[in-house]
């Protein structure tokens, strides 16, 4: 007798293991469901903020007016580095420039870009042309220009067509008087644009 006992309850033993460890998987179960969809909500957030952030980059468009090396002494010697000037605008209108230092050219023109987006000018324009000449100095540099009639394009040079295009400007007539630095031309045409109004006082 005390071996049939000793067999049945051999028998009973492990179906109630298993009842028990089935009831606890069932628990875990919904618990589980809840958090991979907590999950995909977080991911789906974070799916988003690249691609805003692709689009606010897109909206500018960056040209290198300039690239130079620039040399910076130090204990152990000379250090080279490169020199970037950029010119970035939404061509609707806004303008900045920017100056990035760097080991190579793609840091640089990074650094550059970000400075310029700090420093953006609005640009009253008439159409796709200024509102009415101007002559402006800035150091050795003198800028002159003209309002267009549509169809002429940008008659400029330097980086004074630079700056127009980006800006958005698709007819001007542009001359540059003073020196030839592409630097100080850029920084002139731009502060020209920026004291410009919709009608000239």
């Amino acid at each position: 007798m005390s071996d049939i006992i000793k067999k049945t309850e051999n028998n009973i033993a492990p179906e109630k293991i298993n009842t028990e460890v089935k009831q606890v998987q069932n628990t875990n179960k919904p618990e589980q469901r809840v958090f991979e969809k907590n999950r995909s909500k977080i991911r789906s957030k974070r799916d988003k903020r690249p691609n805003d952030r692709k689009q606010e980059k897109d909206q500018f468009d960056h040209k290198i007016i300039s690239i130079r090396r620039v040399a910076k002494m130090n204990k152990g010697g000379r250090r080279m580095n490169l020199s970037v000037f950029v010119v970035v605008g939404d061509r609707k209108g806004r303008v900045g420039l920017g100056l990035g230092k760097g080991e190579d050219v793609r840091a640089a023109q990074d650094k550059a870009i970000s400075k310029a987006k700090k420093n953006l000018v609005f640009i009253t324009l008439k159409g796709n042309t200024i509102p009415h000449e101007i002559l402006h100095k800035f150091r050795a540099s003198r800028i002159l220009l003209k309002p267009a009639s549509p169809g002429t394009g940008i008659i400029a040079g330097s980086s004074v067509r630079m700056v127009a295009e980006v800006a958005g400007i698709s007819d001007i007539l542009a001359k540059i008087l003073g020196a030839n630095n592409r630097i100080t031309n850029a920084y002139a045409t731009v502060e020209a644009l920026s004291l410009l109004r919709s009608s000239k006082l």
